[in-house]
């Protein structure tokens, strides 16, 4: 923030909240200190940033000595590591190694798969929902036939499976969707996928499916397994708290697979392999990540149902809520707060999606949302 240190924001920013202050080093964690040690949440500083989603925690210790203990191969190319990981990803997923393409971030993901199978022809989606692939296949002059959410702010299936045609190359689902953290009915969406995907390929953006609540909730990698034309991605971004190592993957097919590796572009690196694998054998920042994510959403929600606005039930890290004002501007005045919430998605401009944080982080917020729109 201009004009103010961290340490003046902090102070200032606890008193205001009324929470306790630690000397120069900010608020009490709610943390142990072993806990701060193997988890490694982010610092409090200002400003607090809630408008990315990303995860307030990791990497936990284990990923970081994979990473260190990694550096002495840093002259090195990466190919000739990916084996270890590809085998650990595999058999997570329940599916041969083929089936598994490793990108820098499953956003390089998206958007391989959208110039694989969009071009020369159309790719169909919702709006507002995560516009990566959406926007980069256009650069490369394919067609986006946007569908609107319905009105229970869901991906409108009907209306996609209406409008494939003979033009349409790729169906984007996003589930849960980003930005409103919703979930699909498991039947409905199943049922979707092994139809359309008869007649395009059916792209299952997965970012979010570690915090889906709901019991036996199905992976579309069910149907990749069956081998339906689907294409299932996921991030090491989120729960596992790497998303600026860059380290996602895809799951298709070995003949949709093959395709997607030839047009790979990022790759990964040696430090993103090494800290992926720690990351999938870290049970314990696995299970400490969600139950913390699960305590900022409460946290977050309480506030809400005390200023009486309406949110969505969201299986993500994050809370779509109306304000009631434009997102735009609800977003200058909580910068000068000293948070940054996340941007408009329109048409929804007056709702507002907010990330989880830390603990300390999230009770910040909600004392200053409360100052401004209470």
């Amino acid at each position: 923030m201009k004009g103010i240190s961290r340490r003046d924001w902090i102070k200032t920013a606890s008193l205001s909240s009324g929470l306790t202050l630690l000397g120069a080093n900010g608020l009490i964690s709610d943390l142990s200190a072993e806990e701060i040690r193997k988890f490694n949440p982010r610092p409090l500083a200002g400003p607090v940033r809630l408008g990315s989603n990303e995860n307030p925690y990791g990497p936990s210790e284990s990923m970081r000595k994979a990473m260190t203990a990694a550096f002495d191969n840093g002259c090195r190319y990466p190919w000739g590591y990916n084996a270890s990981l590809v085998k650990m990803i595999a058999e997570k997923e329940g599916v041969p190694e083929d089936y598994i393409v490793l990108v820098a971030g499953s956003t390089e993901g998206l958007k391989v798969a959208g110039i694989t199978f969009g071009k020369g022809g159309e790719i169909i989606s919702c709006s507002p929902t995560f516009l990566s692939m959406m926007e980069y296949a256009e650069l490369w002059g394919t067609e986006i036939n946007w569908v609107p959410l319905n009105k229970d702010l869901d991906f409108d299936l009907e209306e996609i499976e209406k409008r494939v045609s003979h033009e349409t190359r790729l169906v984007f689902l996003c589930n849960p969707n980003n930005p409103t953290g919703k979930l699909l009915p498991a039947q409905k969406v199943m049922d979707f996928c092994e139809t359309v995907s008869k007649r395009a390929v059916v792209f299952s953006d997965e970012a979010y499916y570690d915090y889906i609540t709901e019991p036996n909730y199905p992976s579309m990698v069910e149907l990749v397994k069956k081998g339906h034309d689907v294409v299932v991605s996921r991030t090491l971004s989120k729960v596992y708290g790497l998303a600026g190592i860059r380290m996602g993957y895809l799951i298709a097919k070995p003949e949709l697979a093959t395709k997607l590796k030839d047009r790979v572009v990022a790759n990964t690196n040696i430090m993103a392999i090494e800290a992926g694998k720690a990351a999938l054998q870290d049970k314990e920042f696995y299970k400490f990540s969600l139950q913390k994510n699960a305590e900022a959403k409460s946290l977050l929600c309480k506030t809400l149902d005390e200023l009486k606005l309406p949110y969505l039930e969201s299986h993500a890290n994050f809370v779509f809520f109306q304000s009631g004002k434009d997102v735009s501007e609800l977003g200058k005045t909580m910068a000068q707060k000293g948070f940054i919430i996340g941007r408009p998605f329109p048409p929804l401009n007056d709702w507002c999606r907010i990330s989880t944080g830390t603990i300390e982080e999230v009770q910040l917020y909600n004392q200053a949302i409360k100052e401004v729109l209470g």
